[in-house]
């Protein structure tokens, strides 16, 4: 099936906050410095063999007063991130411009403040009442933290929007599909503006959980090496206002979803699922594959996702495409990839540096020529970020250079 080209969407600002630093400035940085931020793991009372990305400061940076409700590990990342890149005027301009009623909040995440509620029940404590019976801490008993709309509900209070508040939990894909969902609210005419982005933090679930699946590696995530072994987890926190129209020097020009549904952790074994977002991205976007100059990949090291991704990019680019994945610089960030890796697409088209591959060094003959480990420089006029979450939901995006 064509799909016909969609109307593009201003990107008023965007930020990233990751395990590289605080803002855009820190990951260009590290970037161009080809300087990672995977330490080995230091979180939690058991620190699983491993390595991750995590975000400084959080332990030391409590919500302020006003939201103490909301407080947790998710929501401080969330309120970080929120300060950084002129986001709160960006913020307030839109919602001036539209009134708080007319721009949507949709965020992802794949976990949000889980981290809470382990600890809260790592915390029982007796009720006092009744011989057996226990109950949360005091200071847990906050249900507003012990449910995956937190990061949402917490976020809408703390920019005062009042539009439609949405919650996208699509695994690794989760904040790549909200600007697609995004998208389709301003094509509606529900909405005028959208508060995109994602957050995800580390906690007990994820690191032993994803350990448990035998995909997590003893060594720094090594993208598309010929001995890639597994994934490095990583927290991370980022945000874009999109707004209608197409007067930005940046632009949303395309998405394109799938769900392959092949398996509950597994990609399609040829890449359809992968194949298809990528395809109907640059359909909507109304441009040739060709003209793409830069491809953030999901790449996350796993020996299965990162051979059918490659070979997805194979059938639907040339080998002009600089294709690399960003993960060995920070970690999968989960629900928040899908915003962070947007950022890096967003960076490449701004300030000409497409990012190679961070820790891999042997090539995987699997891949095609798509795919590099060393970083370049060049002009480019499309980006392309992959995210791709269990059970096929794979999200696509195409951003564009005015």
């Amino acid at each position: 099936m064509s799909l016909s080209p969609i109307p593009a969407l201003a990107i008023r600002a965007y930020t990233a906050t990751t395990a590289l630093g605080h803002g855009r400035a820190a990951q260009a940085t590290a970037m161009a410095e080809r300087r990672g931020g995977l330490r080995r793991n230091d979180f939690g009372p058991d620190p699983l063999d491993t390595w991750i990305g995590r975000v400084d400061g959080l332990e030391d940076a409590p919500l302020p007063p006003e939201f103490a409700d909301w407080e947790c590990r998710n929501n401080r990342l969330a309120w970080l991130a929120l300060q950084q890149d002129g986001l709160p005027d960006a913020v307030a301009a839109v919602r001036e411009r539209h009134g708080p009623d007319r721009v949507a909040v949709v965020l992802g995440t794949s976990t949000s403040s889980i981290g809470a509620t382990e600890e809260a029940y790592a915390r029982l404590e007796d009720d006092g009442e009744t011989a057996g019976n226990r109950r949360f801490p005091a200071d847990l008993t906050r249900p507003v933290v012990h449910q995956p709309h937190s990061l949402g509900d917490f976020v809408r209070h703390a920019t005062g929007l009042r539009g439609p508040c949405v919650t996208v939990a699509t695994a690794c894909s989760s904040s790549a599909k909200v600007f697609a969902q995004a998208a389709r609210l301003i094509r509606a005419g529900i909405v005028d503006a959208a508060l995109v982005g994602g957050v995800d933090t580390l906690c007990g679930s994820v690191l032993f959980g994803f350990n448990a699946l035998g995909l997590v590696s003893a060594q720094p995530a090594r993208p598309f090496d010929l001995a890639r072994d597994g994934l490095s987890l990583g927290e991370a926190g980022g945000f874009a206002v999109l707004e209608r129209g197409d007067d930005a020097p940046l632009l949303l020009r395309g998405y394109g979803e799938s769900s392959d549904a092949h398996h509950m952790s597994a990609p399609h074994p040829q890449g359809l699922g992968a194949r298809m977002a990528m395809q109907d991205a640059l359909q909507r976007a109304g441009i040739a594959a060709g003209a793409v100059g830069y491809l953030n990949l999901h790449g996350t090291a796993t020996p299965a996702n990162d051979a059918i991704e490659a070979q997805a990019v194979a059938a639907v680019f040339d080998d002009a495409l600089h294709a690399g994945s960003t993960k060995g610089w920070t970690g999968h960030t989960l629900g928040a990839a899908g915003i962070i890796e947007s950022v890096f697409a967003l960076l490449a088209l701004e300030d000409g540096l497409l990012p190679g591959t961070l820790n891999s060094r042997d090539r995987d003959p699997a891949c095609g020529a798509q795919i590099r480990f060393d970083n370049a420089r060049n002009r480019i006029r499309y980006a392309m970020n992959n995210s791709f979450g269990f059970g096929g939901n794979n999200c696509s995006l195409l951003f564009g250079a005015a």
